[in-house]
């Protein structure tokens, strides 16, 4: 597929799958066989909220290399065919990240999510070589995580223009940049890649071009964040901030509390679990979300009418 064609897949609320483990932090695959189907009946799975297999909100990092092709295998035959799947790969070098891209490529990915070579401290050069390469070598659609927060520098807005002249799968960036680093700058090359914020700023990204945003609650509540992707797309963009607003007002003090108590993103299995999708406990050492906490959590779903 080129650009253009992913373009229109690579979009929208992207749902970031937990991975379902069972009491032994085994990969349940049976259960992301069902939850898959789940999410596809609520409407995602397409260019408005396409499924993200293996990320680091899923648990991705933990997976080991002869786990995650059997989650990617398992997600796109539950999916089938008219769904596209992105697949989050690991930190590698380029070789490596080339041998995990063409694998999940044969294994039916649409897309994948590639963070920064962060190992390698990198400069912007060193972006653009490894994105180059890698994107000659796989036929679909590369999603750069710009993961500056390990360390590395971030992205800069001339180093996208170049992937996006020389790099042709290079199809969408997820957005967040450090404080020296202007967020607006997206709008220098939002109309050549598809911007995808990660920094839970939806409205103000969509005003200047972003093609989608990143939500970590769309998996356990997809209505939620497909509204607000409709009131974005049709730009009333007050009404469209007042649900985010209402949403981070209720849900943001057991987000923060949960998170003082365990690391890892144990809220997104603890939503689930509330909503009744459970999905599992974390893989250590992150805690698993105990009985009073769901209890906690309920009370602020029903407060925001989820439940």
């Amino acid at each position: 597929m080129n650009r253009d064609e992913l373009k229109k897949l690579i979009r929208g609320t992207i749902v970031t799958m937990p991975t379902p483990m069972d009491d032994d932090f085994r990969v349940d695959m049976g259960r992301m066989a069902e939850m898959t189907k789940w999410w596809i009946e609520q409407g995602c799975g397409s260019g408005i909220a396409p499924l993200k297999v293996a990320a680091a909100m899923g648990e991705g990092p933990d997976l080991a290399d002869d786990e995650w092709p059997h989650l990617l295998r398992t997600v796109v035959n539950s999916a089938g065919p008219e769904y596209g799947i992105i697949c989050a790969i690991k930190p590698k070098d380029t070789t490596k990240t080339i041998e995990d891209a063409k694998k999940a490529q044969d294994l039916g990915a649409i897309g994948l999510q590639i963070d920064l070579p962060f190992f390698h401290h990198p400069n912007q050069d060193d972006y653009v070589r490894f994105f180059s390469d890698i994107s000659d070598a796989i036929d679909i659609g590369i999603m750069i995580y710009n993961t500056h927060w390990f360390g590395c520098e971030s992205l800069t807005a001339e180093t996208m223009l170049r992937l996006a002249k020389n790099a042709g799968q290079v199809t969408a960036i997820k957005w967040a940049v450090p404080d020296h680093i202007d967020y607006d700058d997206m709008a220098k090359f939002s109309d050549a890649l598809n911007v995808i914020d990660n920094s839970n700023l939806p409205v103000r990204a969509h005003k200047n071009g972003a093609a989608g945003y990143i939500s970590a609650t769309i998996a356990a509540y997809p209505k939620f964040d497909l509204d607000v992707w409709q009131l974005l797309e049709a730009k009333k963009y007050d009404e469209a901030q007042a649900m985010i607003d209402r949403k981070g007002k209720i849900l943001g003090p057991w987000i923060a509390k949960a998170g003082k108590k365990s690391g890892g993103y144990r809220q997104l299995k603890g939503m689930m679990e509330a909503m009744g999708n459970p999905v599992g406990p974390p893989r250590p050492p992150t805690l698993a979300v105990d009985a009073e906490e769901i209890a906690e959590l309920q009370d602020a779903l029903r407060e925001l009418g989820w439940l």
